[in-house]
């Protein structure tokens, strides 16, 4: 009888003490970490936009984005995954241009979103071609490259009417001849370098082949 007292006395004993080591021996939950939401995935507000780019854009590019200025672009009906990429480029520094780097860095991820899905909502209005000793250059390079020195033609990315591919390529039809010749000279010049692809393609070309398909551009329907 004393030896069966002794033992239920150690076993209460011992409860405690397994209990605190189960209790140990249970791995913790990790806390929950509150996830951030990319500017992706963010709900586009146009009355929004339309006001930020009112206040912040108008000036250069038109009330309706069809810059009436050739050196600066005409931005309506542009894919919105396109603007909000160059404007994150700018504001990163990865896209030198130091007007645009000042708009930009004034701009979040929602408000780039907001101005870039505006601007797609408006119609861009038709350009036209105006060199017509070069538009027959213009086109050959654009709808065929140059085969002999490996320049993909422009339509392959661009389509042939020039209305790009969303998410991937911008659209280019109706754009200012000067503004694209500007760009493509940059890209082979090495002053704009956030493209790879169109670096490797604009240093192959001569000013004359880049003022040809610029003008040929400019009056893509």
């Amino acid at each position: 009888m004393k030896l069966l007292t002794t033992l239920l006395l150690a076993a209460s004993l011992a409860i405690p003490v397994f209990s605190t080591f189960a209790q140990e021996a249970t791995p913790a939950v990790p806390p929950v970490e509150a996830k951030v939401v990319p500017a992706q995935a963010l709900k586009p507000d146009l009355v929004k936009g339309e006001a930020t780019f009112t206040s912040m854009c108008i000036a250069c590019h038109a009330a309706d984005g069809n810059s009436v200025i050739g050196a600066n672009p005409k931005l309506a009906q542009q894919h919105p995954e396109y603007l909000v990429k160059q404007l994150q480029e700018f504001k990163e520094g990865k896209r030198a241009n130091a007007i645009m780097l000042g708009f930009a860095s004034m701009l979040t991820d929602a408000d780039m979103l907001n101005v870039a899905y505006w601007l797609n909502s408006k119609v861009a209005t038709p350009g036209f071609a105006k060199d017509k000793e070069l538009v027959s250059m213009g086109e050959r390079i654009y709808r065929g490259g140059i085969t002999d020195r490996q320049i993909p033609a422009c339509a392959g990315c661009h389509s042939p009417n020039g209305a790009g591919m969303p998410a991937q390529f911008p659209r280019l039809s109706g754009q200012h001849a000067e503004y694209a010749a500007t760009q493509l000279t940059n890209f082979r010049d090495g002053i704009r370098q956030n493209s790879l692809q169109m670096t490797q393609i604009a240093a192959k070309m001569n000013d004359k082949e880049i003022k040809a398909v610029s003008d040929y551009i400019a009056g893509l329907r």
